[in-house]
């Protein structure tokens, strides 16, 4: 498995991703909440996609999990699916990077929830480290945020 300050010590690490424009032109998810369900409903071409994002040069295989933390799938009703998501999008993620010889990455996303305040703050941080405490369980080589 690669380093990630090794690899960037021989210069800069390109990282693929646009998992989530591609899987909606594949007709895997549709617009609207942009909710990655695919990880669960159709794991195989989660991981088919991280192939070929490596095939086409990405150094890093980036696990797709924007828009999979809580206080998003709170809003739409999906809070429910936050823990198989994270954690199989990871577990897909780590597996091919373990294939291909490149390194593995958490990701977070944006949040529409937070306002300037505390309790906006506590709760964006709260959603925010839930998913970095299963991406360092996952072994990732280094989070996307």
């Amino acid at each position: 498995m690669p380093d990630l300050l090794d690899s960037l010590a021989h210069g800069p690490l390109v990282c693929a991703e646009g998992y989530l424009f591609e899987c909606e032109r594949r007709g895997y998810l549709q617009a609207g909440a942009f909710v990655p369900e695919v990880v669960l409903d159709h794991p195989e071409v989660v991981e088919e996609l991280h192939r070929e994002f490596v095939h086409a040069g990405s150094d890093v295989v980036e696990a797709f999990t924007y828009y999979g933390h809580r206080e998003k799938l709170r809003v739409i009703g999906k809070e429910d699916v936050l823990e198989p998501l994270n954690r199989q999008a990871l577990s897909i993620a780590a597996r091919v990077a373990r294939e291909t010889g490149t390194l593995v990455a958490g990701n977070l996303c944006n949040t529409n929830v937070y306002e300037p305040g505390a309790s906006a703050e506590r709760a964006v941080r709260s959603a925010f480290a839930e998913q970095v405490m299963w991406a360092a369980e996952a072994g990732v080589d280094f989070v996307i945020a």
